[in-house]
């Protein structure tokens, strides 16, 4: 019988999770067959016709780099089912896996790092909200009467009134997925202009350092921000009309250039607009009260 894979859990200060996993050599070797199995599928090698050649030619033909890639493709996600499975972990998000040691004839060890969302601790958010229509509705003898603000201007005191009060630890992992993408959509609009990423910066005076750190802070404050108005949709109870969801779906997948494939992946899109609905719901509702 083969041996069973292992994982050990740490949980860091920074909120990231540590999933160390032990992959026993006799399911990486039935794991690297498989791999040099499927590869004979499409390899083409000289005297023999395409998905023809032995086993043993194949194996010849794949690099090592290859073959421990393709080979924890077919073990990890087994491993972390499993893992999350025995640790009753919720992931937030997929793990990033790191090769610790891949030594021939020895069991294999990899690293995952992920999260669990944070817990929220939302205060008195109301109190703060309410707060700014009655500090900013005081009248001041000699003063003209203060105007009624826009509902945006009204929408960015209720955003940082919420990320006053909020208490959230957020999982360095985010922070960093986060940060990562919006690099990713910087440098793709400077591709498209022809810009490159040191030229842009030193005509905006900013370094890539300081870059980095500014999207730290607005990543820092845009997870906070959903995660707590999640937690406020959660706690009033908001609810969204499945039409709304509907639309927002048919406009969404509109936009791509590429048709939702599955049913799945609807249902997927689905739970992700009625999330993003709520939270819009949930800021709504505080803006009337500012």
């Amino acid at each position: 019988m083969a041996d069973k894979i292992t994982s050990v859990v740490a949980r860091e200060e920074d909120g990231n999770i540590q999933i160390t996993f032990t992959l026993p050599i006799d399911l990486v070797q039935k794991a690297q067959e498989e791999t040099i199995t499927e590869m004979a599928k499409d390899m083409e090698i000289p005297g023999f016709r395409k998905g023809m050649a032995p086993i043993s030619k194949v194996a010849e033909k794949v690099s090592k780099t290859a073959l421990i890639e393709h080979s924890l493709s077919h073990l990890l996600p087994q491993a972390l089912a499993e893992s999350i499975n025995e640790n009753k972990l919720q992931i937030a998000i997929y793990p990033k896996f790191e090769l610790i040691s891949a030594e021939d004839g020895k069991d294999w060890q990899v690293k995952g790092i992920t999260c669990e969302l944070p817990e929220v601790e939302l205060g008195d958010y109301k109190k703060a909200v309410t707060g700014l229509s009655k500090s900013r509705n005081i009248l001041v003898p000699g003063k003209e009467a203060p105007k009624e603000l826009a509902k945006e201007e009204k929408e960015q005191m209720v955003v940082k009134a919420i990320l006053d009060t909020v208490k959230i630890t957020i999982p360095k992992i985010l922070v960093e997925e986060e940060v990562a993408s919006r690099l990713s959509n910087l440098l793709a609009r400077l591709e498209k202009l022809g810009l490159a990423l040191e030229g842009y910066l030193g005509s905006i005076g900013k370094t890539v350092d300081g870059l980095r750190s500014e999207y730290e802070a607005q990543a820092k404050d845009a997870i906070t921000l959903d995660l707590a108005l999640s937690k406020i949709a959660e706690t009033d109870g908001i609810k969204v009309d499945p039409k709304e969801v509907e639309a927002a779906l048919g406009m969404s997948v509109a936009s791509q250039s590429k048709a939702v494939e599955n049913q799945e992946d609807i249902e997927s899109r689905k739970r992700m607009l009625e999330s993003i609905l709520k939270r819009r719901q949930a800021l709504d509702s505080l803006i009337l009260l500012a």
